[in-house]
Parts: structure tokens; sequence; C-alpha cells
């Protein structure tokens, strides 16, 4: 059995250079791999594409690598809560790739399960579509879409096993589980790692041979985007 637990988050990126493709986890503050992303900003590395849902606020998440111009390109879908972000994106400074959601989601599966394209009606007629092929299926257009993979994809999972195992809780299951497909080394951190066996087989999410290295992170923020709270009476 190969063993795929790592100490922490700084073994957990060993490999990670300049200039590589990372897929990121999370659906905007939640279930973001928090302590991948810190091991991140202390190795400094550069020149960074990430594909993500979202880039984070401006000091948590993705927006602490922007914070420190570690990203050149970002691949996401909503970027509306970071004010750096909108910053260097109308400067030039950063290259951006926004995709719909939902083609989003289904890019990054395609990757993980081996399929190099599809076709959607979604983003025909916009700018979306430019330089893409149409063609029409049941009297409608589409466009080809390509598959995204990365050379790391990092997760955050609640639960997971020393053989990889994982369970997603909640909304982190919106990206998590199919960017774990898609990366050529996939890092998990979970909340909780436990002994193979102690997992409900019917309820794991993403099977162990799509990890290859996994670690339990410490000290989740768990941070919120936008509170709302009723008033007093």
């Amino acid at each position: 059995m190969i063993n795929k637990v790592v100490g922490n988050a700084d073994a957990a990126i060993d490999g990670i250079q300049d200039n590589m493709t990372l897929m990121l986890g999370g659906f905007g503050l939640c279930g973001i791999p928090e302590n991948s992303i810190g091991a991140l900003v202390k190795l400094g590395v550069k020149g960074l594409t990430c594909i993500s849902n979202n880039a984070g606020v401006d000091d948590f998440g993705l927006g602490l690598l922007l914070q420190g111009r570690q990203i050149k390109k970002m691949i996401s879908s909503y970027v509306g809560e970071n004010d750096e972000f909108e910053r260097q994106m109308l400067s030039g400074e950063l290259e951006v790739d926004l995709i719909p959601q939902g083609s989003l989601a289904e890019r990054c599966r395609a990757g993980g399960a081996g399929i190099p394209a599809f076709f959607t009606p979604a983003g025909y007629g916009t700018e979306i579509a430019e330089g893409k092929e149409v063609r029409e299926f049941n009297g409608k257009p589409h466009i080809l879409e390509s598959a995204l993979t990365a050379d790391f994809a990092i997760v955050k999972a609640w639960k997971g096993d020393t053989n990889g195992n994982l369970i997603y809780k909640g909304t982190a299951r919106n990206f998590n589980p199919a960017m774990a497909m898609a990366g050529k080394i996939t890092i998990a951190e979970v909340e909780e790692l436990v002994e193979p066996g102690a997992l409900d087989p019917n309820f794991i999410h993403t099977p162990g041979i799509f990890v290859q290295r996994i670690f339990q992170g410490e000290k989740y923020e768990k941070r919120i985007e936008q509170r709302t709270v009723r008033t007093k009476d």
C-alpha cells in the first residue's frame, strides 16, 4: 500500500514550482484548502495559473496569493469579492479567463474523466464563444469547450482516511470532487484524518485512487464572506 500521508501543508506542496497550473477547490470561502494556500504563500512560487471558482477575498484564500503577485492567470467564474483582483485585472497585471460557472464545473469534471472537450449552449452569442467551434444540436447552437486539468489539484475535505478516500461537507462538495479527479497530483487536506475502514464506503465522495497526498490541517478559520444577521426588533 502506498503511503499517502504527509505531515503538513509544507510537505504536501513539495514539487510545486513557478509557472505551474493549480486547481484549488472550494466555493466562495467554503471548503477552500486554507493550510495549503498558506504554505504556497510562504513558498513564494510565482507565475501560477490558478483554476478556482473564485479568487477569495483581499486578505484570505487566493487573495493572499494575489497580494504577493504570485498568480499570473486566473481561470474562474466569480470574482466579485476581491478588490485586489479587480485592480490587477483592470490594470493588465493579471490575465483572466472568466467562464460560466456550470461550464467551469463541467470542464474540470471532463478533465478528470478523460473527456477532452464537449459542446454546451452556455456562452453562445457572447464573448465567451469568440474563436470557438459552434455546432447545432436539436436546433440550438452550442460551443465547444475544452477540458481543464492541472499539474496539482489542491482540495479540502471534511474527513479522509489514510488511503485518500474523502468525504466533503455541505457546500464544499461544489468544486472539490471534480477538481480532485483532474490533477496530475492531487493534494487533500482534511479536518479529520482516520484509519481505513472508519469511513462508511456508501458516503465517500472522492475515492482514494485520485489522491496522491493527504494530511490533517489545523486551525481552520472558515471565514464568512458576507455576514447577514437579523436586527433586533
